[in-house]
């Protein structure tokens, strides 16, 4: 936790957080109720574990050992391709344009997967990441 870099990241989600409301607000549903404490675990809590599980731990690890090792600055063809299909997976349950937003975090989430060689990393910052999302625009108006 003395790595500046996550610090950086931590602090990017508020950041984009607000750039996204700004701009998407007015017309952006994403259809996460609030009204029981599920509504909030499952995208907050249960989602980022369990994704970062099989998209860092287990789809990026196997195109590291199997397909490529290679990198282009900091982001591994492993990230990229990981990233790329996270992004397009989010395509069967959001817009589009949110959906190809969801790249941006997910190669962040690769990059310290990488950094670190664990998966605690990602892991807080996509539990972090989606409570700022949920909170900020599943939030009563």
């Amino acid at each position: 936790m003395q790595d500046r870099l996550f610090w950086l990241a931590l602090a990017a989600g508020p950041a984009c957080w607000l750039v996204l409301y700004l701009l998407l607000q007015p017309g952006l549903q994403l259809g996460w109720p609030l009204a029981s404490p599920l509504a909030w675990l499952l995208p907050v809590l249960l989602y980022p574990v369990l994704e970062e599980i099989v998209f860092r731990g287990l789809i990026q690890e196997l195109v590291h050992d199997y397909i490529s090792s290679r990198c282009y600055g900091p982001l591994s063809v492993a990230n990229l391709l990981t990233s790329a299909l996270f992004a397009g997976l989010h395509l069967l349950s959001q817009p589009p344009l949110w959906a190809t937003l969801v790249l941006f975090p997910s190669l962040v989430f690769g990059f310290f997967k990488e950094r670190t060689g664990a998966l605690i990393v990602p892991i807080i910052l996509h539990v972090f990441y989606n409570a700022g999302f949920l909170w900020l625009f599943a939030a009563p108006g």
